[in-house]
């Protein structure tokens, strides 16, 4: 029974690497989000800032834990400005959808006091499509293994 759960361990362990390290930054993400807006952050400033902060924390996550990248010098540059240059994709979708989602949207057909239930529904939601296309765009672009 172990050897059979070490084996599929094994066999999945970047998927696994990746929904645990992911999770991490994807509850990060909603923690910081949650507390940049109750400093009364605008929407689109606070998806900027908590994205930034878990860009530097996905990038190293990823890069030693998750994808394992053994990269040196300019091997290793280039796939930090690749990481840099997907996560900037995403960050502007992630931008998109909140301002969409929160400030139009919600602030349109929203009552004041479900506002904060409909900001975190937004979040979760925008936040299950960007670990999709981050996960994508890492194992595609950035981590891809050299044959």
């Amino acid at each position: 029974m172990i050897g059979k759960l070490k084996g599929l361990v094994e066999k999945y362990y970047e998927q696994l690497a990746y929904l645990f390290f992911g999770g991490l930054a994807t509850l990060l993400n909603i923690v910081l989000a949650l507390v940049f807006r109750w400093m009364g952050m605008p929407t689109t400033l606070n998806t900027l800032l908590d994205n930034v902060i878990c860009i530097l924390f996905a990038y190293v996550t990823n890069r030693i834990w998750v994808f394992r990248s053994h990269s040196t010098g300019m091997d290793a540059v280039r796939e930090f400005i690749s990481f840099i240059g997907c996560r900037l994709g995403t960050l502007v979708m992630d931008v998109a959808i909140m301002w969409l989602g929160v400030d139009l949207l919600g602030a349109a057909v929203v009552p004041p006091e479900w506002q904060g239930v409909w900001f975190l529904a937004v979040k979760l939601v925008d936040q299950v499509l960007v670990i999709v296309f981050n996960y994508v765009f890492s194992k595609l672009i950035i981590f891809k293994k050299k044959k």
